[in-house]
């Protein structure tokens, strides 16, 4: 079956490691199902695994790709979950938990085996495009928001680095729910972008805001985190999920963190309920992901690019 696969390891230029063509048909252990991929969307995970990160040479060639919709082998229009091990089903109790690309071979090909216990049923309303963004960057800022944020509908919520697919998933998802959501992009025509989405004001990365915010949703790192914190209202909350722009900020922030009485609060992907519930707000709500481009698989290698270069707002579909 075609794919697209990390075939090497390069740090410093990931794309080279990056192939197109045939790989071997999944395997399917016992309690486990096939789906055939309609259409799956890229992550900054997948280049983070062309780079050697989660991915080790051992494992290679790997298919990368978290995210897929498609058709189970009953015939059922799915979204796959891309956390495998996280209750033991289908691997056994004392694996832990990985997303797809890390163990086991990933979406961006025509079929993928993943546990049944994985796949969940599509919502009419939505379509394969649509549904293949929702599983990891959507999943992330779902969570980040309503269990880990602890907003409520009217609280002030700032959301780092507008365009990214968490962050730009943070903004629809909080906007959709009654947040006032505020957003930081260095691209002007990204902040018109967030505001045409509901933002209720987008500005440049350390900007002053109007007031202070009741929770930040952190995706960038070093380069936002001393704005992050001192965007935050005593007792405010900051939602940690990425740090594209580097772990280590040069300066920690911790006199405030401590004296404000700041949470600070680590988020990692969501659960299978969680999926569920995201699914069915965006068919209740009509919330759709904020979809960037749509490519066939065999142009894969465009999307990467895209993505690599930072040219994009929303997600990146790749269609089988």
């Amino acid at each position: 079956m075609f794919a697209a696969y990390a075939a090497r390891i390069d740090k410093e230029q990931p794309l080279a490691g990056l192939e197109l063509g045939e790989r071997p048909e999944p395997r399917v252990p016992p309690g486990w199902t096939t789906v055939a991929v309609k259409a799956a969307s890229l992550n900054h995970h997948d280049l983070w695994s062309l780079r050697g990160v989660g991915l080790g040479e051992e494992s290679l060639p790997m298919i990368l790709g978290c995210d897929a919709a498609g058709v189970d082998d009953d015939g059922n229009e799915v979204v796959v979950h891309s956390v495998i091990g996280q209750t033991g089903h289908g691997v056994g109790p004392r694996e832990p938990r990985s997303i797809l690309t890390e163990r086991y071979q990933g979406t961006f090909a025509e079929r993928v085996a993943v546990p049944q216990w994985n796949v969940l049923p599509k919502p009419r309303g939505l379509s394969f495009e649509e549904a293949a963004c929702l599983p990891t960057a959507w999943l992330t800022a779902y969570r980040m928001l309503f269990t880990n944020a602890g907003v409520r509908p009217g609280d002030s919520v700032l959301v780092q680095g507008a365009g990214g697919g968490v962050a730009t998933a943070a903004l629809v998802l909080g906007a959709a729910a009654g947040l006032r959501v505020f957003a930081t992009s260095r691209d002007a025509a990204k902040r018109q972008r967030a505001l045409d989405l509901g933002a209720e004001a987008a500005v440049e990365p350390g900007e002053r805001l109007p007031h202070r915010m009741d929770a930040v949703l952190e995706t960038v790192g070093a380069a936002t985190w001393s704005h992050s914190v001192k965007s935050l209202r005593p007792g405010g909350t900051l939602v940690i999920s990425g740090a594209t722009s580097g772990p280590n900020p040069p300066a920690a922030e911790l006199n405030r963190i401590f004296f404000l009485e700041l949470k600070v609060v680590g988020s990692t992907m969501g659960t299978k309920e969680e999926l569920a519930g995201l699914l069915n707000f965006c068919a209740a709500k009509g919330v759709r992901p904020v979809i960037d481009s749509v490519l066939p698989l065999d142009r894969a290698r465009e999307g990467f690019a895209k993505m690599a270069d930072g040219e994009l707002f929303g997600k990146i579909v790749l269609t089988v």
